[in-house]
């Protein structure tokens, strides 16, 4: 990247802090959140804003390392110093720096802000290096009037502290106070090095207050997933409506276990709830197919599903392609479910992929979604669900490239400052 008149920009890196060691919940930060690892959604965010000469992770554990790098970050092992309960932000990330020479510009995200978007990276960047700020944060406008603590044994009265009770405003008549809400802090090396995270001539940042999701306990975790899938960033390629699921009959419509009688027939079980997913999708316009390596061509004739269903299948990549040209769908038009080696290479190829959460290792590495329920117990069902989620993401995605092929013109309005020098020493 270059600022101009042969003078190189100043090297920009996005640097995410994930401990192994959350007390709150175990490994929250690649714990499933809507399918898709907590700390994925910022990596995401950040690698598609496109303002970064480099985007890292700074962890100690091995797990985190590793799905860091399957979403294309790079990967600081920080030292046991700086990887205590007690150790903070400001410290992960100054010794980030004494590794990392060639950084001019830390932006500092959290990974529990899974709601962030490229856009609003895009935004910060730009104040940073085209309008000379020193530090930039993030802050969520809110609504609340604050009172003073009285501390139990204190013999006084509590007074408030941003409103007259007499004149209470109504809330369309005020505008609310500025909150910090956690989700990213911008900062020249300068600034860090002498022990400041905001300083020097300071902006703050206004986020929308649908994309303001801090998680830190775990009764945030349902909420939050609800909150990502109405307001998360899912990539760059616009979201299209799914119009067929491919579902693997063995290990995802049934649990994968096989019973044989004493006249050797075999028997499967299923979960109703999958047929209702099953009924739900048809009645929405999706169609659902069927697809095993083995004959279980009876089976499916005695669960009357009403499905196109293809048995003995020794190439199901190519049954896939097939289904698709046939019905003259894109790729982004297609679901699959699947759970096992065999499954990967559809997994890869369709738009929209989806795995039991027991299906094999290779085959969740290479899906989309991991359901949270098992094969034969509900995963059917938990996908459709998900499906019909994210085609409500189909309008706001178009909606999210509109802002963020115009953020890159424009640095909107919320690029207030005021001048400080006071550092933050957040923690993990």
């Amino acid at each position: 990247m270059e600022a101009g008149a042969g003078r190189p920009r100043a090297h920009l890196a996005a640097l995410v802090l994930a401990r192994g060691g959350s007390k709150g919940i175990p490994l929250k930060n690649i714990k499933l959140l809507a399918g898709v690892p907590l700390i994925g959604w910022v990596l995401r965010a950040a690698t598609d804003a496109g303002v970064f000469h480099s985007v890292w992770v700074s962890t100690d554990h091995d797990e985190i390392e590793k799905v860091a790098k399957q979403f294309g970050a790079q990967v600081h092992r920080r030292s046991p110093e700086v990887s205590q309960d007690s150790s903070t932000s400001l410290e992960a990330i100054r010794e980030f720096l004494s590794h990392h020479h060639e950084v001019d510009i830390v932006g500092n995200i959290q990974a529990t802000s899974p709601c962030l978007h490229p856009s609003d990276l895009i935004k910060v960047a730009d104040l940073i290096q085209k309008e000379g700020f020193d530090s930039v944060f993030s802050v969520v406008r809110r609504h609340q009037f604050r009172w003073s603590e009285v501390k139990k044994g204190e013999n006084k009265m509590t007074e408030p502290q941003n409103l007259n009770p007499a004149k209470r405003y109504r809330r369309q008549d005020w505008p609310g106070e500025l909150y910090e809400n956690g989700s990213f802090y911008f900062a020249k090396r300068h600034l860090i090095e002498k022990g400041y995270l905001q300083g020097g001539k300071m902006a703050y940042y206004e986020m929308r207050a649908e994309h303001s999701v801090d998680i830190d306990i775990d009764i945030d975790w349902p909420i939050a997933e609800q909150r990502v899938l109405s307001f998360g960033y899912f990539g760059k390629e616009p979201l299209k409506e799914v119009k067929l699921l491919v579902c693997s009959i063995d290990g995802c419509l049934t649990n994968g276990r096989i019973y044989v009688t004493e006249d050797q027939k075999e028997m499967v079980s299923y979960d109703y709830r999958d047929i209702v997913g099953i009924d739900l999708l048809k009645k929405r316009g999706i169609q659902v197919r069927l697809i095993s390596e083995r004959d279980c061509s009876k089976t499916l004739s005695a669960m009357q599903l009403g499905c196109v269903a293809k048995v003995s299948a020794t190439n199901k990549l190519q049954v896939l392609e097939d289904w698709q040209k046939d019905m003259g769908l894109s790729w982004k038009e297609v679901a699959y479910l699947g759970n096992e080696e065999t499954d990967v290479e559809c997994l890869k190829t369709a738009g929209m992929s989806g795995v039991p959460a027991d299906a094999c290792t290779v085959a969740q590495k290479a899906a989309g979604y991991i359901c949270k329920s098992n094969g034969g117990c509900g995963a059917v069902r938990e996908f459709a669900e998900h499906i019909f989620l994210l085609l409500e993401k189909v309008n706001s995605a178009r909606k999210q490239m509109e802002e963020m092929s115009s953020a890159g013109k424009e640095t909107g309005g919320n690029e207030n400052s005021r001048r400080g020098n006071k550092g933050l020493m957040k923690k993990e």
